[in-house]
């Protein structure tokens, strides 16, 4: 996991938000949300670890 990754996804979700709005694709709104969530799950994952590497150098 990388935050690149988690912050690329985000933004894919929200594009694909705005065309599901365009539209009025209530399923394809659905997904967006669901994959901005994970995008940003997986950026908090990943600055999580980073932060407890950190953390172990500093020992």
């Amino acid at each position: 996991m990388s935050k690149a990754k988690g912050k690329a996804k985000q933004v894919k979700g929200k594009l694909k938000e705005t065309a599901g709005d365009a539209v009025d694709d209530k399923r394809m709104q659905a997904e967006a949300g669901a994959e901005q969530m994970a995008g940003k799950a997986e950026d908090m994952t990943s600055e999580a670890a980073n932060r407890t590497k950190k953390g172990m150098r500093k020992s």
